[in-house]
């Protein structure tokens, strides 16, 4: 729908008298066939709010996927979807060779077969033969975002352990935020406006756990 989206019954959903959050990106209105990678996608591109959704099918050697977004995505998520899978996080603060994984606590670790040591670039990003992202005739969405002025950030910070905190500065209000920790085991940590329209912010949800609000 060009205003929403209709959802059925659910209890993940959709449970009578059960309350939800839900975050929603504008890509483009349109898909369409991308052979910037050595394999070629499907994207829907919204470039001036900088997030584009790709999807391919693997081929289970190292490559290339267009994303169609012009400038290199500071974040990439990958999730195969015809079979179970970990969904790999690809991000500008987290070394090239590196992987963290949305659906887990555990900390940054070396994934060479992940993005295959090669950081995004303005056209594409790399792949490495992990069935996590590349399995032969696998089949795979990524969801590809890159910085806009006064829109979004991405980056990282080093904390201090005071109750003050480390201040971070975006240059906007944020309405959605997400923070992990990448040295240690921990888990994902959600904030948004929604839920906590003024400061301060407490109702915390965590994308690798299926526990209720905190």
């Amino acid at each position: 729908h060009s205003d929403g989206y209709v959802i059925n019954s659910g209890a993940s959903f959709n449970a009578s008298g059960v309350t939800y959050v839900a975050w929603n990106w504008k890509a483009g209105t349109t898909s369409a066939s991308n052979t910037n990678g050595t394999i070629t996608s499907t994207v829907s591109v919204g470039a001036t709010q900088g997030f584009s959704v790709v999807t391919y099918t693997g081929t289970g050697a190292n490559a290339t996927v267009g994303h169609g977004l012009g400038v290199a995505p500071s974040m990439v998520i990958v999730k195969r979807r015809d079979t179970t899978s970990t969904w790999q996080v690809r991000h500008t603060s987290i070394a090239v060779a590196s992987s963290i994984q949305l659906n887990s606590t555990a900390a940054s670790a070396s994934a060479t077969t992940v993005w295959n040591s090669t950081a995004p670039t303005s056209t594409v990003f790399s792949i490495g033969t992990s069935t996590d992202v590349n399995a032969s005739s696998g089949t795979y969405v990524a969801y590809c975002f890159s910085a806009v002025a006064g829109y979004s950030a991405f980056g990282s910070y080093t904390g201090n352990g005071s109750t003050d905190g480390t201040f971070v500065y975006t240059g906007f209000r944020p309405r959605w935020l997400l923070i992990r920790r990448t040295d240690a085991i921990s888990d994902w940590i959600v904030i948004d406006t929604a839920r906590d329209p003024n400061n301060v912010t407490e109702r915390w949800l965590f994308p690798n756990d299926s526990i209720a609000e905190v």
